[in-house]
């Protein structure tokens, strides 16, 4: 039997067995979850990166942000506070829309 040692959706289990696979999971704990959460995001993000089509690319995006909605509640914070402090810094520093690319900074 494969071993993934892995954080995997919640219906994931249920789907294999339907399937008529047996497969062995457990529920973390807050520590471990928010580590795994950390781990899976690393996974898409690496995921998104080499997604040639753009339908593969936003598959990759919903996963980010289901694991960001995980976290929040993690954290024990709304999305719509994790809006305001994005909209916060978007002010402050702006956002990522213009597509800038910093080559250096003289002095640094």
């Amino acid at each position: 039997m494969p071993t993934y040692n892995k954080l995997v959706r919640d219906l994931i289990p249920q789907i294999i067995e339907m399937s008529g696979k047996e497969c062995t999971s457990r529920a973390l704990a807050p520590k471990e979850y928010l580590a795994e959460i950390k781990l899976k995001m690393l996974e898409e993000a690496l995921e998104f990166k080499e997604a040639e089509k753009p339908k593969d690319a936003i598959e990759e995006l919903a996963d980010i942000l289901e694991l960001v909605h995980a976290s929040l509640a993690v954290y024990e914070i709304s999305y719509e506070e994790l809006e305001q402090i994005r909209l916060s810094k978007k002010e402050e520093r702006g956002g990522f829309s213009e597509g800038i690319y910093l080559l250096e900074v003289e002095g640094d």
